[in-house]
Order: C-alpha cells, then sequence, then structure tokens
C-alpha cells in the first residue's frame, strides 16, 4: 500500500427521527500491521482486522454495529460521539459532524501514531444501523 498525500475526506452522520435510521458514509483507512490487515476509522476510533481486507472490513462493520447497539442501548452515543470530538446540532433532525482529521490527529494519539508510521490506503464504507432516533 502506498501512503496518499492530504488528509482523508469528512464523514457525516444524519440521525433520522421519522424513520429511526442511521445512515453514514464515514472515511476509514486500510494498513498492516504484525501480519493482520487492519481498517480503521480515526473518527469512531474503532478497528476491525483481518488476514486481508475484505475480512478487516467485515470485522470493522461488526465492530461498529456492536457500538451503536450498545451506545444506543445505554443512550451514551451523542455523549461519547462528542467526547470524541463530533459536532452535533441541537435540532429535530440531528445533524453530527465528525471532527476535522488536524485535531483527530492533535487528540488521537493511535491514528497520529498510524498516520505518520504505515503506508496505508483511503476508503470509506456506508452503515445503516437501525432505531437511534
Amino acid at each position: 500500500m502506498r501512503r496518499p498525500r492530504g488528509m482523508m475526506s469528512r464523514g457525516r452522520i444524519a440521525l433520522s427521527g421519522n424513520r429511526g435510521e442511521v445512515n453514514f458514509n464515514l472515511a476509514m483507512i486500510i494498513f498492516e500491521e504484525d501480519g493482520a490487515v487492519v481498517a480503521y476509522c480515526p473518527p469512531l476510533d474503532l478497528a476491525g482486522y483481518g488476514n486481508n481486507e475484505e475480512e478487516a472490513i467485515s470485522s470493522f462493520e461488526y465492530v461498529v454495529s456492536e457500538y451503536f447497539e450498545y451506545t444506543t442501548k445505554k443512550n451514551t452515543l451523542l455523549t461519547d460521539l462528542r467526547r470524541l470530538g463530533w459536532n452535533i446540532k441541537k435540532n429535530l433532525h440531528k445533524s453530527v459532524t465528525p471532527p476535522e482529521n488536524s485535531y483527530l490527529l492533535s487528540k488521537n494519539e493511535n491514528f497520529k501514531r498510524i498516520f505518520e508510521n504505515f503506508d496505508y490506503k483511503k476508503t470509506s464504507t456506508n452503515i445503516q444501523i437501525p432505531a437511534l432516533a
């Protein structure tokens, strides 16, 4: 994998009160570490891994699903996203925007370590999580 120039594109989550679904497209990076392929999403600080890219992305999607299910059941999702630096607008149809990459690089040591030390590939994934409104 080659190191791309520039920063990752930004993702966005829109919370829909009518259907109770969360649809989002978030940037993530794929890299190799210790013989495993890792799919890492800096805005959520979550990762999945596997023997190849397909397994890593599948693992990542499972981790994200579990994260949203747990934080939704505990009613801590918005608090946790704020902790991670997300901007959450306070209106009926909440709009949630991930932090800028410069913020993530200054606050997230794991992302900074990956960004500075690994060759990686930028990609994104679309995930839909039910019942979050």
